[in-house]
């Protein structure tokens, strides 16, 4: 099997990072990574090295490029890109697919699929999440320090059964893998945890902590996964009636210094996926005829907020 990660950050780096040191030595599957710059150059001249909770290691994988069009046909792919270059992601690896070819990607958002569905037209699309606590060091270098690095995928609609070879790849690799046959309840759980959190955090410029300790940006954040929930309810997805619940005891068990991916992002002048975790829930809620005031908020502060 021919397997590519696009985009080695700290999620393809994690997962990549794996699948190439168990099969990149392999007869029978070679892995691919799609990186660029400073980044593929270090990788190329000396793998990349892992930090994880379970030690350090160093992984090669079979070909490292920025050239998708030297891999030929593929069989796997893991889209581990931001959400705003989800499509760039997919446009660069469209010609690699073939009939069979199955595409992961494992990033935030809850419309990946469909949105993947407008360009690739080969294969089969599956959807991902996962739930891990990962940055890029520097060059060369990705830094696993949390998380329970589970990887869910699965397929929106049909039987899982024809997905199971890769589950036991996954497995077989060292990574918590699971194929669900709720994939898309998955994702949206994940969302709802995520997305309030990275414009609450953004938005007040402040950590989990302070969040929940504070009355009154706990009840926001609150507010806020309630409207995410209410999206979700107007589209038929059946979250868990507890969620909200689950959502704020989760967040309650991060360290309290822990800040979002977005809030980083913000802070150090970055592009962020506002569209992905605010955008989204606005435009569909106007869809669905859902108000959502408190996104409506965060997405006016942020989107003009002066650096």
């Amino acid at each position: 099997m021919k397997i590519a990660i696009v985009g080695i950050g700290g999620v393809g780096g994690y997962y990549g990072g794996k699948l190439a040191l168990k099969y990149a030595p392999s007869d029978d599957h070679q892995t691919f990574f799609i990186a660029r710059g400073e980044h593929l150059d270090k990788i190329r001249k000396n793998g990349l090295k892992l930090i994880t909770t379970e030690g350090d290691f160093t992984a090669t994988p079979s070909l490292a490029t920025d050239n998708p069009k030297e891999l030929g046909p593929l069989d796997l792919i893991f889209l581990c890109v931001k959400g705003y270059g989800l499509e760039n992601a997919a446009q660069m690896i469209a010609d690699n697919l073939h009939g069979d070819t199955v595409t992961i990607p494992l990033l935030n958002g809850v419309d990946n699929v469909e949105r993947l569905n407008s360009i690739l037209h080969g294969g089969t699309i599956l959807n991902g999440c996962v739930y891990i606590s990962t940055h890029f060091v520097r060059p060369g270098v990705i830094q696993q320090t949390g998380g329970s690095c589970k990887l869910l995928f699965g397929p929106e609609s049909g039987s899982v059964e024809p997905y199971r070879k890769i589950e036991t790849l996954l497995k077989d690799a060292g990574i918590e893998a699971e194929l669900s046959e709720n994939i898309t309840v998955d994702a949206w759980s994940k969302y709802l945890f995520v997305g309030p959190l990275a414009g609450v955090t953004s938005m007040l410029e402040k950590p989990f902590g302070a969040i929940m300790e504070k009355a009154g940006y706990r009840r926001m954040l609150e507010r806020m996964m309630k409207e995410v929930k209410s999206v979700a309810d107007a589209k038929g997805i059946p979250l868990p009636e507890n969620i909200i619940e689950q959502s704020l005891e989760l967040t309650s068990s991060f360290p309290y210094e822990t800040k979002s991916s977005m809030q980083l992002d913000f802070e150090k002048g970055k592009e962020t996926e506002i569209e992905t975790f605010t955008g989204y829930i606005i435009k569909s809620g106007k869809e669905s005829g859902i108000e959502t005031p408190l996104h409506d908020k965060v997405y006016f502060e942020l989107t003009n907020r002066k650096g």
